[in-house]
């Protein structure tokens, strides 16, 4: 329930170490649909610029979905003459299939795409990956739409842009500048659990992926790009637009209702290993504090309310007990998702059924006040009555509170089962998949075809292949160079 310590929490950042050179570190990804003119001399200028300047082995990837023209062909025969280049077939059409598809199956380290058209200027190519590499963040997008970016495109495009990227900040809160760039990478560790909880096989895959990201708390490194809009793009702008409305609808809902078990993909608070040393030091204490005197604040403005209409109509005694008992639910509920971090319906009705327990305390001392003060005076003010009732109802707060904290959401500690996360998923994989991973990147993928969005198995400690720097003149085995 926590986000620091639940089960499938992904390990503290760490950079990548160095290892055997010919290891790839990098693999970028090149979707394409019936892109027969464009993909040769793309593939070739992007190839030509990492063995200038990448300091790493490499893989490119091209992501074919379902092209009806020679683009298989001029894959293919790519592949047969650059070793570094390798051909991925799909037969169904969808930029985030294909990501999905190639990313969820590859054995590099850092994943990378970029868009056919190469309209990114590629030097901003390393310093996108880096940040991924030295363990810095866990994803880095390109951005058009940051000051320093240099940007050539038509007004139609740049308004709708900058109008989308509006759309995810008041709705979602999105943080990130720019969801559209096509020119993105992520940590392999990072992608294994992430990306079985999107959705999305289309344009707003990218959208998707970053918002959860962002609500999960992992770092997003954005990257200036010079950027040329190109004329010739076959994306539908009408179509696209509508469905990334409906996707970000979707997602809205999902966030709201806390449906998504954002807690699997959660870095620990501290990277540093003296902080995950340290045992036993509550934590949270200061943000829980303030998130429950502002849930305890509005509950209270909520039950004054109630009490003061139920009061028109019952005595005090009814009134109380019934504003208390609506109030104490709405409080359970809001303390659950917001002060203590709790999402998803799994243990709802028992966090309730605790909470009516604490309620009933704060009844005791609430109808024991009124009690006493109708014992004092026959006929007591309303306002003394309110007055009386703020005053038990802030002894009974710093009550609930321990309790909440102590009893009905309780810090959970590693390894303990009774506090098992209802959403830890089934571990479909065995360590014989894992093997055939290392020789055969995309051998998971053709043994297996996931039962996605359902099938999220849960990796365990980082396995991404070491690394070591690869200058222009050493020797590859793959290849003569």
């Amino acid at each position: 329930m926590r986000t620091d310590s639940s089960p499938g929490t992904l390990p503290a950042r760490e950079h990548l170490p160095a290892a055997p050179a010919g290891t790839p570190v990098l693999d970028v990804v090149i979707p394409v649909y019936n892109e027969e003119k464009d993909l040769q001399p793309c593939v070739r200028r992007l190839y030509e610029h990492l063995e200038r300047t990448f300091p790493y082995a490499f893989r490119i990837t091209i992501a074919d979905n379902a092209s009806t023209d020679t683009t298989p062909r001029v894959a293919a025969r790519l592949a047969a003459e650059i070793p570094e280049v390798t051909l991925f077939r799909l037969e169904q059409k969808g930029r985030g299939r294909a990501l999905r598809s190639v990313w969820s199956a590859s054995d590099a380290p850092v994943l990378a795409y970029m868009d056919v058209d190469l309209s990114t200027d590629l030097n901003a190519l390393l310093p996108l990956v880096a940040p991924l590499i030295s363990g810095h963040s866990d994803l880095a997008i390109g951005s058009r739409l940051a000051r320093s970016s240099r940007v050539v495109r038509g007004p139609k495009r740049e308004f709708i842009s900058r109008a989308y990227n509006l759309i995810l900040r008041g709705s979602l809160q999105a943080r990130f500048s720019d969801a559209q760039c096509g020119f993105k990478a992520i940590r392999r560790d990072v992608a294994q659990v992430l990306l079985p909880l999107v959705e999305d096989t289309g344009w707003f895959f990218d959208t998707e992926m970053l918002v959860l990201a962002e609500r999960a708390g992992l770092r997003i490194h954005e990257v200036p790009v010079d950027w040329v809009d190109d004329p010739d793009s076959t994306v539908h702008i009408v179509k696209t637009a509508t469905d990334d409305l409906k996707g970000v609808w979707r997602i809205g809902r999902a966030l709201a209702t806390g449906s998504l078990p954002l807690d699997r993909i959660a870095r620990p608070f501290g990277d540093d290993p003296r902080d995950r040393e340290i045992k036993d030091v509550p934590k949270g204490l200061a943000r829980q504090l303030v998130g429950f005197c502002v849930v305890g604040a509005l509950s209270t403005l909520f039950y004054l309310l109630l009490y003061s209409g139920f009061r028109v109509f019952t005595g005090s005694q009814f009134a109380n007990a019934l504003a208390l008992l609506v109030s104490a639910i709405a409080n359970t509920a809001a303390n659950r998702r917001l002060t203590f971090g709790v999402r998803g319906r799994g243990g709802a009705v028992r966090h309730q059924a605790q909470g009516l327990v604490v309620f009933g305390i704060g009844l005791a001392l609430t109808s024991g006040s009124l009690a006493a003060l109708n014992a004092a005076t026959s006929e007591p003010a309303h306002s003394t009555e309110l007055a009386v009732l703020i005053a038990a109802n802030l002894a009974a707060t710093v009550l609930r509170f321990l309790l909440f904290r102590a009893w009905v959401f309780p810090e959970r500690r590693d390894g303990d089962p009774a506090v098992a996360d209802s959403h830890t998923p089934v571990h479909p994989l065995s360590s014989a998949t894992f093997s055939t991973a290392r020789h055969d990147p995309y051998g998971p993928l053709r043994q297996r075809t996931p039962r996605y969005p359902h099938d999220t198995a849960q990796w365990g400690r980082d396995a991404t292949m070491q690394l070591q720097p690869v200058r222009p003149h050493d020797t590859d085995p793959r290849d003569s160079r």
